[in-house]
């Protein structure tokens, strides 16, 4: 029981200690002037810059794709017209 009380102990000193550490982060955060505030809010401007670009990105993408699926069929139309040519021009040889 006492091993177990020790052991206790110490776990809720160690608790205390990272709690600590934690509101030391958490403040250094709120203070914008801290170096790890500035990493942490441009890094965060960074994600925001990159998560636009990424829809921009997307955005081109699906038009391009939209234009492609046109391209393909106006050639599968002008394959069928070049055909219908070329036999009409058998013919009248």
């Amino acid at each position: 029981v006492a091993a177990l009380q020790d052991e206790k102990n110490s776990l809720m000193s160690e608790n205390e200690i990272m709690n600590d550490r934690l509101e030391q982060i958490d403040d250094s955060l709120d203070d914008p002037n801290t170096v790890v505030a500035k990493k942490y809010f441009s890094a965060q401007l960074q994600l925001e810059q990159l998560q636009e670009e990424n829809f921009r990105l997307e955005a081109a993408k699906d038009d391009y794709r939209v234009h492609c699926e046109d391209l393909e069929k106006q050639l599968i139309e002008l394959q069928h017209r070049n055909n219908e040519l070329t036999s009409l021009a058998e013919e009248s040889r």
